[in-house]
């Protein structure tokens, strides 16, 4: 069974604390505007960052 759609194709963002790329998932598809950390240790560490 083949995906309808190419991982390449699905939308990305860089991450404000540890500045990689990451990429939409699926349970971020209600909240993907709301979506600015890659992971939760990078939400914890975001004041560390600014």
């Amino acid at each position: 069974m083949a995906m309808p759609y190419s991982k390449s194709d699905l939308p990305t963002k860089i991450c404000p604390v540890c500045q990689r790329p990451f990429t939409w998932r699926k349970k971020w598809a209600d909240c993907w505007d709301d979506v600015k950390y890659c992971s939760e240790r990078c939400r914890r560490r975001k004041s560390t960052s600014q």
